[in-house]
């Protein structure tokens, strides 16, 4: 039974195919004229001899190795001599998509602030879409030192160069929060002018690069908002009691919490009864022995005559 008539021929496929890659390389076996390629939608396969690219196959479908390929492949030695004993030729599955890299800055960016000389830090969030646009530099600068490439790989990069890039913009387009917010758009298509021409050297185009938000670190974000908080109250004393309330009021504390919420109880109750004893004298008087109303400075009640004292 010759080779064309093998029933068990080799399937050369991205089996695993998944959405968060964009490229796999399939390197399992040789190949065999009874071998047939599948290429699903959404993907390109490459044929790599020797690290050079032989032949590209964009169309999705099933094809035999023997009358669909061969021919692209003539410049092959082991396919134009009938490679008996196979060939060990690798082929590259490349993601056509477009894939959304979500980002976010690995350390604080410091933006210039009034009275701060060191500046004050912020962060930076968005996405990106990124492509495959040279399959000759992604084999050159990636494929050859391995077999797979995702978008968690794609987002190291990225943020290895997205600090410089970010100090580069920022001081261009805002020198505070609000014009940061405001001006977003504008350093974002800047980045992704610079960061389209870094990823062109892996063989990767940037297609579209956006900022979600400007944020400052947890522990600068509690400072502003306890600067906040001191502007609205407006003196130490006051301040001091809103922290005393915020921190009876989350639970958090402990028993000094605890006693906090006790001690402002007692003083809250000591104050209701000073209000109800205040109230009386403050207002209308009656005589003690008949009820009877009595007039401001009488020694005597209109009604019954008892002696007031």
């Amino acid at each position: 039974m010759g080779l064309f008539s093998r029933q068990w021929a080799d399937v050369i496929e991205w089996k695993e195919y998944r959405d968060d890659v964009l490229f796999w390389i399939w390197r399992n076996s040789e190949i065999k004229k009874g071998s047939r390629l599948v290429i699903k939608p959404g993907q390109d396969a490459v044929f790599l001899y020797n690290g050079r690219i032989e032949g590209v196959f964009k169309d999705e479908g099933s094809f035999e190795v023997a009358s669909d390929i061969i021919p692209f492949l003539s410049s092959l030695k082991g396919f134009k001599f009938g490679f008996g004993s196979g060939l060990r030729a690798e082929v590259m599955f490349v993601n056509t998509k477009e894939l959304t890299v979500k980002w976010g800055t690995k350390n604080a960016i410091n933006i210039p602030a009034e009275g701060m000389p060191g500046g004050l830090p912020i962060r930076a969030f968005g996405t990106m879409v990124i492509k495959a646009s040279d399959y000759i530099a992604l084999i050159d600068k990636i494929a050859g030192m391995r077999q797979m490439f995702t978008v968690e790989d794609i987002r190291e990069r990225v943020v290895s160069a997205l600090d410089q890039l970010l100090m580069k913009w920022i001081p261009r387009e805002g020198h505070d929060m609000f014009n940061l917010q405001q001006n977003a758009p504008q350093i974002a298509a800047g980045i992704r002018e610079d960061l389209d021409m870094d990823m062109a050297s892996i063989g990767l185009a940037v297609v579209d690069f956006t900022i979600s938000s400007f944020t400052y670190p947890p522990e600068v974000q509690a400072m502003i908002n306890k600067n906040a908080a001191y502007g609205m109250v407006g003196d130490v004393d006051r301040f001091r009691n809103v922290g005393m309330v915020d921190a009876a009021s989350s639970g958090k504390g402990g028993a000094m919490a605890d006693s906090m919420g006790a001690a402002m109880g007692m003083m809250a109750g000591m104050n209701m009864a000073k209000e109800m004893t205040e109230k009386p004298a403050s207002g209308a008087k009656f005589c003690p022995n008949c009820g009877g109303k009595l007039t401001a400075g009488a020694k005597f009640c209109p009604e019954c005559g008892q002696k007031l004292t």
